[in-house]
């Protein structure tokens, strides 16, 4: 299914290339992971489109810690995130988890905010004040940023969804990889996600992250108490684990 025409206001940015493509002609042994060289990727990443949905979880807490070990971004972390975000309207995706009969196409979508997050305007800058020049030095960081776009127009469809979870997840990873400057002009539109996420959402990352991007977008947040700041290392589903651990 061709996503290119959403409306959620994506700039005429490249799609993914499926899936297929990225398993088949990335070369997976030449990547950096968190241990090791991504040799073993393929046989997880095939596991997230089993319909066993407590197989698809095990293989996304897998990949949390092979390439976002430390809330690190890896060699392999573009093309693992490629294929994730390549995966979201495959039929697997729409497979219910047991006892919180929610699709792991939420689930799925938590992971990339949680990758993306780890790569986010916030974090880099953080760390820029302790490593001046960290981000111009560490170009597989740069080279995450970069799919930011790309990533976007794979997440936007997934904004209007009929499951709640679903449309959150979505909400979220949109605002945090909207901070590329080439989607500036979806910024408007993904302002009603924020509120929504604001209105309706119980998890207290997310909402702040709801509320920083309004405030950086240039929105009044006056209305909306200010949040506690989290330790620099926390963010939404920051653990990569948080949506990924039992019952599944």
């Amino acid at each position: 299914m061709n996503h290119s025409s959403s409306k959620a206001g994506a700039p005429r940015e490249p799609d993914l290339p499926p899936y297929q493509v990225v398993l088949a002609e990335t070369d997976w042994g030449s990547l950096q992971t968190a241990f090791g060289n991504g040799e073993c990727l393929p046989e997880v990443l095939a596991r997230l489109l089993e319909p066993d949905p407590k197989v698809q979880v095990t293989a996304l807490s897998e990949l949390s810690e092979l390439v976002g070990h430390q809330n690190s971004i890896y060699e392999a972390t573009a093309p693992v995130a490629m294929y994730v975000a390549g995966i979201l309207a495959h039929p697997a995706a729409m497979t219910l988890r047991p006892y919180r009969n929610v699709p792991v196409r939420a689930t799925l979508l938590n992971w990339l905010v949680s990758t993306a997050y780890d790569a986010s305007d916030e974090i880099v800058d953080r760390t820029e004040q302790y490593f001046p020049g960290f981000l111009t030095h560490d170009t597989t960081l740069a080279a995450f940023r970069d799919l930011r776009p790309m990533l976007y127009r794979a997440v936007a469809p997934f904004l209007q969804d009929s499951h709640e979870d679903v449309r959150e997840a979505a909400g979220l990873a949109a605002l945090i990889l909207a901070e590329h400057p080439a989607l500036a002009q979806c910024r408007d539109h993904l302002a009603v996600h924020a509120r929504r996420i604001l209105d309706t959402g119980s998890d207290t990352p997310n909402r702040r992250v709801a509320r920083k991007a309004l405030e950086a977008w240039g929105h009044d947040v006056t209305d909306i108490e200010p949040f506690q700041e989290e330790p620099w290392d926390c963010g939404p589903h920051s653990d990569g684990r948080g949506d990924l651990e039992p019952p599944f």
